[in-house]
C-alpha cells in the first residue's frame, strides 16, 4: 500500500508492508531517489529500481519513506529533508532503534550526508554509486555502513565509495563496500536484488549497540 504525503513543500510516499498492522512499530528505511526520479509525481515513485525489485520481498516487513526531490539537488531541500526524517522518527509506526538510510547516485550522496550530518537517527546506512565528504567520516563512527559500486562506473567514480569507506574504518567504524566487476553506473539493481543486504540491514539496531 502506498500513501502520498507532503511536509511543507516536500511530497514524499509511504509504502507499507503487506502485513502492516496499525500500532504496530516498524523498521523504516528513508529511500534517497537518483537524478533520474526527480519530479512533482509521487505515482511515478512506484516505477523506482529499489520499490520494482523490493516488492518480491514478501518476507521483510519495513516501512519506507521516500522524499521526492523536485529541485536540481537533494541538498537543495537539505533542512527540509533534515526535518522530514526528524518528523518521521516520531510516527507511531517508526521503530526509532531501527531507521535506516538507503539511497543510490544522487539519492547516494545524500545517504552519507545523512549519515554524517545527524548519525544519532541511524541505525545504519547503504550509500550506492554515491560519494561524500570523506574528512567528516569519524561522524560515522557508530553508524553500520555497506556501501555499493560499480567497477566500471564512470558517471560516480569507485573511488568516491572506496574513500568513504576508508575513512569511516581509519576512524573506527564499521563499513564495507561491494564492488561489482562488470556493472556501470546503475549497480543499485544488483544491491536491491540481494535479499543478504535486507537481511544485514534490518538486523541492525541503535538498541543492540547500546547493549554491547
Amino acid at each position: 500500500m502506498f500513501e502520498i504525503k507532503f511536509f511543507k513543500n516536500l511530497q514524499y510516499i509511504i509504502k507499507y508492508p503487506r502485513r502492516y498492522e496499525e500500532n504496530k512499530k516498524y523498521p523504516v528505511v528513508i529511500f534517497m531517489h537518483g537524478s533520474g526520479s526527480r519530479g512533482t509525481d509521487g505515482y511515478a515513485m512506484r516505477k523506482n529500481d529499489f520499490f520494482v525489485i523490493t516488492e518480491q520481498f514478501e518476507e521483510f516487513d519495513f516501512i519506507t519513506v521516500a522524499p521526492m526531490c523536485h529541485e536540481n539537488t537533494w541538498f537543495d531541500l537539505w533542512e527540509t529533508l533534515r526535518e522530514l526524517v526528524e518528523e518521521i522518527t516520531l510516527e507511531n509506526f517508526c521503530d526509532s532503534e531501527r531507521v535506516y538510510a538507503v539511497g543510490h547516485s544522487m539519492g547516494g550522496y545524500a545517504v552519507w550526508q545523512l549519515g554524517m550530518s545527524m548519525p544519532q537517527y541511524f541505525a545504519a546506512i547503504v550509500p550506492i554509486c554515491g560519494g561524500g565528504m570523506y574528512w567528516n567520516a569519524e561522524r560515522l563512527k557508530n553508524v553500520p555502513v555497506w556501501a555499493f559500486h560499480g567497477e566500471k562506473d564512470e558517471l560516480v567514480l569507485p573511488d568516491e565509495s572506496v574513500k568513504m569507506v576508508k575513512a569511516v574504518n581509519a576512524a573506527g567504524g564499521s563499513a564495507r563496500l561491494t564492488i561489482y566487476p562488470d556493472t556501470a553506473h546503475m549497480s543499485w539493481c544488483d544491491a536491491y536484488a540481494d535479499r543478504e543486504l535486507f537481511v544485514w540491514l534490518l538486523s541492525q539496531s541503535k538498541k543492540r549497540e547500546r547493549g554491547k
